[in-house]
Order: structure tokens, then sequence, then C-alpha cells
């Protein structure tokens, strides 16, 4: 691919970075060490609205790319600082032909004076569908397509779109990796294979060892705290939570997380409170005031191909864990409580309250020191870049 002791470059499309974390940011993180990485911040995926959090987000890409103006510049920095981030010009629809030609027309513009100031070979990945009109258009070595999640089933998004370049994406990149055994299946049935590569977890992270913080209004909610955290919007299995409101004679089931468009049914629940989200850094000292740790999410086509990075970090904490039946969390079921209907939920999380860990779970978290983070970018890296 490239000549003996040339150094690689990465161009890497993706949510935006710092923003929230993920599986791509964890790997990125740790391969910035030996490759210099140019990060994309992407849009496209769902049809702007004239809303509060589409204002913010706007705003949020005019402060990127002010900053743009010093971090191209600063090329020579250390690596540590993180990647080089990029907010280019997007427009914000992908529905159709002309969205499409305009995206490409835009993106390639900016991305190929980008490319030009690179001093390896570059490889690009992308996390995100809206960039397949881009392959054939970049001076770059391969593609790679790290899927991540069904976006054609993502309630809100351009689903027939996203499914269009998906389809695209997926018969043109030149290495695909999937976090899930449900995202191989539906890349197969596109006529491509793909490498398995499921999220890992940083177990120091997540040491009762580590300094603990208090956290500024926990200590006002009713206890034991039952705990979520992530995006809460229409995946979540809200019978569920339901359910387990009514059986609760104290306590609180905390929600903690952005909000895309959630169940109204969830404000009348008793014992629910939602809060926003909490810097990454602070979910290990959220955990350590919690009882129970809960993923509820519904049975859908989203959730049946999704992989949450929740569910290793849930696990690492040392606590109880209940969560519904989905292909992702059946490869734990020895280490956490799977259920199957609201009334099973709720009975599982009111035993644990109880009983705490058991013993055989406990044992069966033991893998997850084969699981780290170190070890998936190793092998990602094999798989993307060799």
């Amino acid at each position: 691919m490239s000549d003996e002791g040339t150094e690689v470059e990465l161009l890497i499309f993706a949510d935006d970075w710092g923003k929230h974390p993920s599986s791509c940011q964890h790997l990125t993180s740790r391969l910035l060490s030996q490759h210099a990485v140019t990060w994309v911040n992407t849009i496209g995926t769902r049809a702007p609205r004239l809303d509060r959090a589409t204002v913010r987000r706007v705003w949020g890409k005019v402060k990127g790319r002010v900053g743009n103006r010093h971090s191209q510049t600063a090329e020579a920095a250390p690596r540590s600082r993180g990647p080089i981030v990029l907010n280019p010009v997007m427009w914000p629809w992908v529905a159709s032909r002309f969205d499409r030609r305009v995206n490409r027309v835009l993106l390639a513009g900016q991305l190929r004076r980008r490319i030009a100031a690179m001093s390896g070979p570059v490889i690009a990945i992308t996390t995100v569908p809206v960039v397949a009109d881009l392959l054939g258009e970049l001076p770059v070595e391969r593609w790679v397509y790290y899927c991540v999640d069904d976006f054609s089933e993502w309630p809100g998004l351009e689903q027939k779109a996203l499914r269009h370049l998906e389809n695209d994406l997926v018969k043109r990149a030149d290495v695909l990796i999937a976090v899930s055994e449900h995202l191989r299946a539906r890349l197969q049935s596109m006529g491509r294979s793909s490498h398995l590569l499921t999220h890992g977890v940083d177990l120091d992270e997540w040491s009762h060892a580590r300094p603990y913080e208090s956290i500024a209004g926990l200590d006002q909610l009713p206890r034991p705290l039952i705990v979520f955290w992530g995006l809460i919007d229409r995946r979540l299995d809200v019978p569920c939570l339901a359910r387990l409101s009514q059986e609760l004679s104290a306590g609180t089931i905390l929600l903690v997380g952005p909000e895309q468009g959630p169940d109204p049914a969830i404000d009348h629940l008793p014992h629910v409170v939602r809060w926003s989200a909490l810097a990454r850094d602070r979910l290990p000292d959220l955990a350590r005031e919690s009882s129970v740790l809960i993923m509820p999410y519904a049975d859908l086509p989203v959730t049946r191909a999704m992989q949450p990075l929740k569910l290793t970090e849930y696990l690492a904490s040392g606590l109880p864990v209940v969560t519904t039946d989905l292909p992702s969390t059946r490869a734990w079921a020895d280490a956490l409580d799977l259920t199957t209907s609201p009334q099973s939920f709720a009975l599982a999380v009111k035993q644990r309250l109880m009983t705490s860990l058991p013993a055989d779970q406990k044992g069966a978290r033991a893998r997850l020191a084969d699981e780290s983070w170190d070890a998936k970018a190793h092998q990602f890296a094999r798989w993307a870049l060799d």
C-alpha cells in the first residue's frame, strides 16, 4: 500500500469530535500516537428544522470553522493534543440527487486542499454514509466503512436517502468493519463480507481506585438511584420504565443524557428524573452513587442493530445491570439480568436493589479484561491500515 516507513495519515468522517463518546473516538484517541489524524465533523443525516437544538449546533459549527483557521496551521503540534478537527461547509440535506451533488462539490473542494497538505499516504475512514459520493473524488489510498449503526432505521433521520447512500458506500469501500453480528449480517445481505469489532472498555477508568468527585445535585435525589445514561429518545421502552416507576416505593429513576424527541409519556412517570448529559469523565462518579444501572430499550429494528457503547461500561462499573433482551445484550446474558417484559424488568431491578451483584455475574465479567480499547484499536488498525 505504501513504502515501508512511510507514515499513514487518517482522514476520518464521523460525529462531532468531543461532543459525546463514541467507539470511533475511543479508537482514534489510541491511534493518534502513531498516525496523524484529520477528523471531519459531518452533518446531513437529519433534515434541518428551525428549533433551538439546530440553532445551537449551527452556532457550534460556525465557531468551529473560526477555530479551524488556527488548528489547520498547527500541523506540527504534539499529537497528544488530539486530531486536527475540520468543520467543512456542507449542504444540510441529502434527500435528492441535487443535494448529493452540491455536497460532493463542496466537500471535495475543501478536502482536496487538506489532503494535499498531508505528508504521507492517506486512508479515509467513515462511520456515516453521507460521504458515499466522495469515493473516487478524493486522492486517498483506500476507504474504510466502520459500520456502527443502521442509520436507515433511526427515527427522525433521512432514512430513504441514507439507505441509498449506504448501498453505494458498501459497494465501493475497500474495507468494511462492523460493530455487531447483526450489522455484519446486514452488510452480508448487501453483498459484502466484513470484519467484526465489538466495542471495548477502559477498565482503569471504571475502577473504584480512581479519585472520586461528588456530583452537584445528586445528594438531593431520593435513594436508591436507578440510573440510565445515554441519548433519551424514542428507542427507550416506556412500558418498562412505567412498570418500574409504579412499583417503586422509594428512590429515583435517573435518566441522564441529551434528549431527541423522547416519548412525552415519560414526563408523567413517578420517581423519574431527567438530567442533561454529564461530561464523560463524570460517569464513573455517577455510577459509584448508583445502586442499579438499567438499559431499557424497546425491541425495534434500530435497537436490534445497535451495539450500545455503555454496555461494557455498565458491566465494568461493578454494579448490577438490568437490560431488555436485544442481540447486543445476549452476548453478556451471564453477566447481567436480561428481561423480556415490563413485569420481568421491574422485578429484576427490585431484586438487585435487595441483593446487589450476584457472584456468578461478577465472575462472568472477568472476560472484560480481553475487551480493552487498546486491543480493539490494534485490531482495527490491522484491518483498516495494513
